[in-house]
Parts: structure tokens; sequence; C-alpha cells
């Protein structure tokens, strides 16, 4: 099976993650999250897949959810909104992005995702 992949080239951890997919020989087709970003019909449906609220999706720990000061906001605005920021800027969004038929993982961490695809 061939999953899909967005990430950030320039990212350390999209990086080591995409390293850690070829030597687990997972296939995947790459897709860089900034210039071809997810549209909110896409991250609507990553979202109800992954099973996880729609605010841990955000990259909490970038300058562009800093700048739009979203820690203070988020808890207000409603799962069409937070979908939408999402959607107007990849850098937004909270990477690598694992995607398959039945499940999202969501940020890098290793044995979720050692378990995850091993089913």
């Amino acid at each position: 099976m061939k999953y899909l992949f967005l990430q950030y080239p320039r990212c350390s951890t999209c990086i080591k993650t995409r390293k850690w997919l070829e030597s687990a020989g997972v296939e995947v087709e790459s897709r860089d999250i900034v210039s071809q970003r997810p549209s909110a019909e896409e991250l609507s449906v990553w979202i109800a897949r992954s099973g996880l609220p729609a605010r841990k999706f955000f990259n909490v720990s970038g300058q562009r959810y800093r700048e739009l000061g979203l820690k203070e906001r988020i808890g207000t605005l409603s799962r069409d909104e937070l979908v939408d920021l999402l959607a107007s800027d990849g850098k937004l969004v909270r990477r690598p992005l694992l995607v398959a038929p039945d499940f999202v993982l969501v940020g890098f961490r290793e044995a979720e995702w050692k378990e995850r695809l091993s089913k």
C-alpha cells in the first residue's frame, strides 16, 4: 500500500520521518505541505479519520501560529473555522502527516507509527 506523506522538505522531523519510512520499506507519495497545502475538504476528512480534535492538527510551535495569537483563540473557534485556518497556510499544519484510507497519523512518534503500520 502507498500512503500519502505530507511534509515540509526543510523540516528536520519530516526528513527524519521520511528516512525512517524508507528504512521500514513503507511506500509513500510525498507532498509538500506548504506549496501544495491541503484543502479544507481534505483536512476535514483527515481530522475525522484521525479521531483527533481539529486543534491537534495545529503546529503550535510555528511562527505563524504565534503571529495569529492562536494559543489564546483556538478554544473559541468552531471546527469549521479551525479547518479553514489550517487550509489557509500549510505551515499552520502539524507535520508530518501520514494519510491512509482508514487512519491518519499526525506528528512523528516512532512507536505509534511503527505499531500502526504493522497492522
